[in-house]
C-alpha cells in the first residue's frame, strides 16, 4: 500500500509539472504568434498591483506572462489564481480559482472601481453593507455590482459605457486604478486569450472624455 501511494503521488507531481510546462510553452507559441514577448514568472510585480482581485484568498499568485504593445496599447496578459484554506477539525484543505488577466494604462490617475457581474451572494452583501453603486439604468444594476467611489463611478459608467458593458462586461471581472485598467476572465487555453485582450482594448476606448477631464494624469 505504501508503494501504491508513493507511486500515485510521484505520477501526480510528474502529471502537474507536465502540465505546467505545456502551458508555458503554449504561452511562449502565443507570444510569437501576437508579436509580445514571454517570461514564465512575476518579474514585473504584477500581483502588487492595486486591484480588488489581487488581494482574495489566502495565497495567491501570477505566472505566464505576455507583454508588450498589441495594437497600439501597452498590455500585459497572464495566468492568475488564488487559493482559499479550509479545515475540517482534522484535514486543511485549498481550493484555488483560476483566472487570465489582462492590464493595460489609462494615462489618468482615477479612484479605485470594480464592475463585475450581480450575483446572489453580492446582492445579499450589498443588502446589508449597502455599497454597490447605483445609476439611472434598472437592467444594469441587476446584471452589474459596482463599487467604489460614487463621482467617479458616475463618470465612468455614462449610458454610453452602461449599454457597452450590459453588451459585452458580463463574463469579465473589471478594475480601474491610479491610471491602470483590469480584465479578467476565468482561465482558458492560451490559445483563447484573444477576446480578453479585445475586451480591454474596447473597454480603455469607451472611457468617458469626462473622466480625462476630472481625472487628470
Amino acid at each position: 500500500m505504501l508503494v501504491m501511494f508513493a507511486a500515485l503521488a510521484a505520477a501526480i507531481l510528474v502529471g502537474t509539472y507536465l502540465a505546467k510546462r505545456r502551458r508555458q510553452e503554449a504561452f511562449a507559441l502565443a507570444a510569437l504568434q501576437l508579436g509580445l514577448s514571454f517570461t514564465p514568472g512575476d518579474v514585473f510585480g504584477l500581483l502588487g498591483l492595486p486591484f480588488e482581485l489581487f488581494t482574495r484568498g489566502d495565497g495567491r499568485g501570477v505566472e505566464n506572462i505576455l507583454y508588450g504593445t498589441w495594437r497600439g496599447l501597452s498590455i500585459h496578459v497572464f495566468d492568475y489564481w488564488y487559493f482559499v484554506e479550509s479545515s475540517n477539525g482534522k484535514t486543511r484543505s485549498k481550493t484555488y480559482h483560476r483566472f487570465n488577466c489582462a492590464v493595460g494604462s489609462l494615462d489618468v490617475r482615477t479612484p479605485h472601481l470594480t464592475i463585475a457581474k450581480e450575483t446572489l451572494l453580492t446582492r445579499f452583501a450589498d443588502a446589508i453593507a449597502l455599497d454597490d453603486l447605483q445609476f439611472e439604468s434598472e437592467e444594469f444594476n441587476r446584471a452589474f455590482n459596482v463599487k467604489g467611489d460614487h463621482r467617479f463611478g458616475v463618470a465612468f459608467c455614462d449610458p454610453l459605457m452602461i449599454r457597452w458593458l450590459l453588451a459585452h462586461g458580463q463574463d469579465y471581472v473589471l478594475e480601474v486604478n491610479d491610471g491602470r485598467m483590469l480584465a479578467a476572465c476565468r482561465r482558458v487555453r492560451p490559445t483563447a486569450l484573444l477576446p480578453l485582450m479585445g475586451t480591454l482594448r474596447a473597454w480603455r476606448e469607451r472611457v468617458p472624455r469626462v473622466v480625462y477631464s476630472l481625472y487628470p494624469n
